[in-house]
């Protein structure tokens, strides 16, 4: 006779909101499982947080870095609130908002859900579906939603959402987030709002970690409305940003590095299809959607095996059983150059030949 399940079986069967890409990588494995890009930072950013390194005595101040910000995308200062990582953001959020309905889109990452669960927000998951390329379809969200929140591209999907059917998640009442870690790996940033202020309740997230290799640096920032954007400061310790970090945001905002950005996203996308050309050649690998940013997500079966066999081979990639929505037959695999791409396409074949 069928039983219900227990406490730990349900436990066990639930992602693990807080496993991230990081966890995956070390021990001299060849890194496709964190999407940030190779050879960053540039040896001309390096340069300039060396030289911020003289004003550590100083407490920092983020007004310079404020404004480059604003002006990077055509906003107020008072739109503009610097984070140390985007990351920040989903906790301040979390600590500043009172949501009765939370919907957060999966797959995607995980780090909103987890941050609302730790404040103690209930949170709907709305799963959006392989068989629809895992687009958005703006009639599936409870209309009682006063929260919803995304990514574009999304994490892990790759999918680049149009902005205009983003726009159509707005409402008075509601606050739609849209988390924009990756948009500056789209070349021209098309589909981006971050530039829009005439979207009722948009709060934008922003990451100067993936294309210009600070992770460890932490720096972020959200576009939103002045009222907002005061009340998510209000909910921040003092001094949140380190100097370096206001450094990166201002060098990272010049019109000579979103050039370079721009650059750098459009060489993502040549390696991006040399990758997909490779996978077509593999038996049993299905890439779903079109991808769009700086990873590919890919299904296969027995796909939680065939990482183990990456990993002794020599290759660290991303497990999917930790998002929503997917599960053991999923992986996120990090866009790199031809070279390494030609080399982990060989050794994927051969796990797959086992």
């Amino acid at each position: 006779m069928p039983t219900d399940p227990s406490a730990a079986q349900l436990a066990a069967a639930e992602p693990d909101l807080r496993h991230h890409g990081d966890s995956e990588v070390g021990g001299g494995l060849v890194d496709l499982a964190v999407n940030v890009r190779t050879g960053t930072p540039p040896a001309w950013l390096r340069r300039v947080l060396a030289d911020s390194l003289d004003g550590l005595a100083a407490y920092p101040d983020g007004s310079t870095a404020r404004a480059a910000v604003a002006a990077r995308h055509g906003r107020a200062p008072e739109e503009v609130l610097l984070t140390s990582g985007a990351a920040e953001a989903f906790v301040l959020l979390a600590r500043a908002l009172r949501p009765r309905r939370a919907v957060v889109v999966h797959p995607q990452f995980t780090e909103p859900e987890a941050a609302l669960r730790d404040a103690g927000h209930p949170v709907e998951r709305l799963l959006l579906r392989k068989e629809a390329g895992f687009r958005l379809d703006p009639s599936a969200f409870p209309s009682e939603a006063d929260l919803v929140v995304v990514g574009n591209p999304t994490n892990p999907t790759s999918v680049l959402h149009p902005a205009t059917t983003l726009a159509e998640l707005a409402r008075p009442g509601r606050v739609l987030v849209v988390d924009e870690a990756f948009a500056d790996t789209v070349p021209g940033e098309t589909e981006s709002l971050a530039a829009r202020s005439d979207v009722p309740g948009l709060v934008v997230l922003r990451s100067l970690t993936k294309t210009w290799g600070l992770a460890g640096l932490r720096i972020g920032y959200v576009l939103a409305e002045p009222e907002l954007i005061a009340r998510l400061a209000a909910a921040q310790p003092l001094w949140p940003v380190s100097s370096p970090a206001l450094t990166a945001a201002i060098a990272c905002s010049s019109p000579a590095a979103l050039v370079e950005a721009d650059t750098a996203a459009k060489a993502t996308v040549a390696d991006r299809d040399h990758l997909l050309t490779r996978l077509t050649e593999l038996p049993g690998v299905r890439v779903h959607g079109t991808p769009e940013a700086s990873f590919v997500l890919v299904e296969l079966a027995g796909a939680d095996e065939v990482r183990l066999r990456l990993r002794a081979a020599g290759f660290a990639v991303r497990r999917g059983d930790s998002f929503p929505g997917l599960g053991p037959d999923w992986l996120r695999i990090a866009v790199r150059d031809r070279a390494t791409t030609d080399a982990f396409c060989a050794a994927l074949g051969q796990a797959l030949a086992i």
